[in-house]
């Protein structure tokens, strides 16, 4: 597994900062800053399998689950808030994207924000 987990932004997204999602060492969804600028095999490519895109409808809650594999999410539009084992939660907006790679354990809570539905394009990573 590599050792970084980014979150890209566009620079108009006004979601959280630099928040991936991970399986901690206790079994909880966690989240940790990286600098993508130290990650240069990042910014070479990764390897996808696909893309989908799904719209989420406004008050849709998500119970406590993994992901169901290493994968990008992208919010296109809405918001998206993700709740972590620690009590912690984050908002994910328009041009906010994450890798999701808490597959095991709890999992994390998601839940769309707002007035509108939240649509994501969700890109599958290769398995290694």
């Amino acid at each position: 597994m590599l050792a970084c987990r980014p979150f890209l932004r566009s620079q108009g997204g006004r979601g959280d900062g630099n928040v991936p999602l991970y399986t901690g060492p206790d079994g909880h969804s966690q989240s940790e800053p990286i600098d993508l600028a130290r990650a240069p095999e990042w910014t070479k490519g990764l390897a996808a399998t696909q893309i989908s895109f799904r719209v989420w409808p406004v008050g849709q809650f998500l119970d406590w689950h993994p992901a169901p594999r290493r994968q990008f999410v992208i919010i296109l539009s809405g918001q998206l808030e993700i709740g972590l084992g620690d009590g912690g939660k984050h908002v994910f907006g328009p041009g906010d994207a994450r890798l999701v790679e808490d597959t095991t354990g709890k999992g994390h809570t998601t839940r769309v924000l707002g007035t509108q539905p939240c649509v994501t394009a969700t890109i599958p990573l290769a398995q290694p």
